[in-house]
């Protein structure tokens, strides 16, 4: 069922709320049952509206070798700060609400609060620190926010070295004071799994971010035993022998290495921060059916096999809040379906989420396939039926920042028009925060709309409100908290209990409606409706 209200209905709950502040305490049931029914009709609305109301929309923005940020070497402080805003707006003019920020490329760092030495792909020598002084990681972070984006903290685990060669690392680098923990492999120095030590280096590297950054997110890529490189073999016997754990095979030594990485990770990272979000970009296919009777119905490089990344381990575990698979793949695709492949994904879930990880930069490519232009809005059509999927990912930020083949424009003014929140994940936090109190508006005299509301008291868990969201329905609307093309404002920060609307029509009448949020983005009932005339 869903019910439907017009502006005289509304008058009638504001009419009612007035009254709770009276006498008439029958009014504030009235009001909490009518606000129930709101949020319940949304839910339903939500279900099925063409654009959801929660959905992940992210994009990766990748530092290594300079792919998206900085363009270059040899930037000014001020020259990368006016980059990165650059990219951050066309982000937020697409509708994405999710970045996710290379930080440490190869045992290297774009923050300043590490034991690690500054990458040399920020200001073009290794050990480099920005100058005039500043952190990258906190500008992004408060950026983002401020563009009602998360910032998700992108770390390479397994990489040291994306060559050789001594110039471009410092004298101090960890391959330097520790070479034992590394093997060569494809022309670069790695990490070598095996060793408990490197675990022990790996989870202090990152806890430090989580401890010292106010971040939303952990996340790894696919990057961990190094794909194959022309027959070479991974030169980890000895480690084998020394560290085998009582396995008998080597390949089931190594899967289980990682997963001691990724289980430890998890607990710590929940233990410090219980409202951070991990999660992990793996190759697009787990393992072929061919191979495991798990499997999906694919043919090609596995994760599982490969990489000795079995990620429905850390699903089947909930050892990750969110998976993103690299689906990199057409429709049909032989080796690798895509439709497939997603489908394999959710059912897997385990009640955790799926972003899809997409190929954005093979939009507008010339090869079989991906020369369909509809190929990547198709793609989103698809997963957006299934779901167990709850979103999307794209590499690389560049590709959207240039709109290849026209698909930043389909985001922006077909699939992301409206605004969305991130879904909710009960696991980690279920108790929604106390709706905001005191809201009032005002019709200003240049036209505009003055929002301003109090910071509601902290919820049953002792949280206190982290952001809010500001909804706007016109005259004879619905009114109606599930829609997101009523989201005028998505707000992190606390603190920021205004708002003012210059986006209406002048006479126009207009309810507004204000919810609070809290860090894993649980949404509190609705504040009292005010409504409001535009002058």
């Amino acid at each position: 069922m869903l019910l439907k209200y017009n502006s005289i209905d509304v008058q009638y709950v504001y009419l009612a709320t007035k009254m709770e502040y009276s006498i008439h305490k029958q009014a504030k049931t009235i009001f909490l049952v009518l606000m129930a029914i709101f949020l319940w009709s949304g839910k339903l609305l939500a279900q099925r509206a063409l654009v959801p109301k929660r959905e992940l929309r992210g994009v990766w923005v990748a530092t290594v070798v300079n792919i998206d940020w900085p363009s270059k070497d040899g930037l000014s402080v001020a020259q990368q700060k006016e980059e990165l805003l650059r990219i951050l707006d066309a982000h937020q003019r697409a509708g994405i609400n999710a970045v996710f920020f290379q930080v440490r490329p190869s045992a290297d760092a774009f923050y300043a609060k590490s034991d690690e030495p500054w990458s040399r792909f920020l200001n073009g020598k290794p050990g480099k620190a920005p100058s005039p002084a500043y952190d990258p990681l906190e500008f992004i972070i408060k950026e983002t926010h401020l563009r009602g984006m998360e910032l998700h903290a992108w770390f390479n685990p397994y990489r040291a070295t994306m060559t050789l060669s001594d110039e471009h690392v410092t004298s101090n680098h960890i391959t330097k004071r520790r070479p034992e923990w590394f093997f060569s492999y494809g022309a670069k120095k790695l990490f070598n799994p095996g060793i408990p030590a490197v675990r022990d280096y790996i989870v202090d590297i990152i806890m430090n971010v989580v401890k010292n950054y106010d971040i939303d997110g952990v996340h790894f890529d696919d990057y961990f035993y190094p794909y194959p490189d022309k027959g070479q073999a991974i030169p980890d016997a000895a480690t084998f022998r020394q560290y085998g754990n009582g396995f008998s095979k080597i390949d089931e030594w190594r899967r289980d290495n990682v997963n001691l990485l990724i289980h430890t990770l998890n607990d710590q990272i929940h233990i410090e921060k219980p409202y951070l979000k991990f999660g992990v970009s793996p190759f697009g296919i787990w393992q072929n059916k061919n191979q495991h009777p798990d499997g999906s119905e694919s043919s090609g490089l596995s994760g599982y096999s490969q990489l000795y990344a079995d990620a429905k381990a850390w699903l089947d575990n909930h050892w990750v809040d969110y998976i993103t698979p690299q689906v990199y793949f057409t429709f049909d695709n032989k080796a690798a379906p895509y439709e497939k492949l997603v489908d394999w994904w959710a059912n897997v879930a385990n009640g955790r989420h799926v972003y899809i990880g997409h190929a954005a930069y093979r939009a507008g490519d010339k090869t079989v396939g991906w020369r369909d232009r509809s190929q990547l809005p198709n793609q989103i059509r698809y997963l957006r039926t299934n779901p167990s999927i709850n979103g999307s990912v794209y590499f690389s930020s560049k590709s959207l920042v240039n709109n290849l083949g026209g698909f930043r424009d389909s985001l922006q003014y077909d699939f992301y028009r409206f605004k969305a929140l991130p879904p909710k994940m009960p696991w980690l936090d279920s108790i929604a925060p106390n709706a905001p109190v005191h809201f009032e508006c005002t019709a200003l005299s240049s036209g505009d709309i003055s929002l301003k509301w109090d910071e509601p008291l902290p919820a049953a868990d002792g949280e206190r409100a982290y952001g809010y969201v500001v909804y706007r329905f016109n005259e004879g609307e619905d009114v109606n908290l599930g829609r997101s093309q009523s989201i005028l404002e998505i707000i992190y920060d606390s603190k920021r209990t205004y708002f003012t609307d210059v986006s209406v029509r002048r006479n126009s009448r207009y309810i507004y409606i204000i919810t609070a949020l809290d860090r894993v983005k649980n949404e509190s009932l609705p504040s009292r409706p005010q409504i409001v005339i535009a002058q």
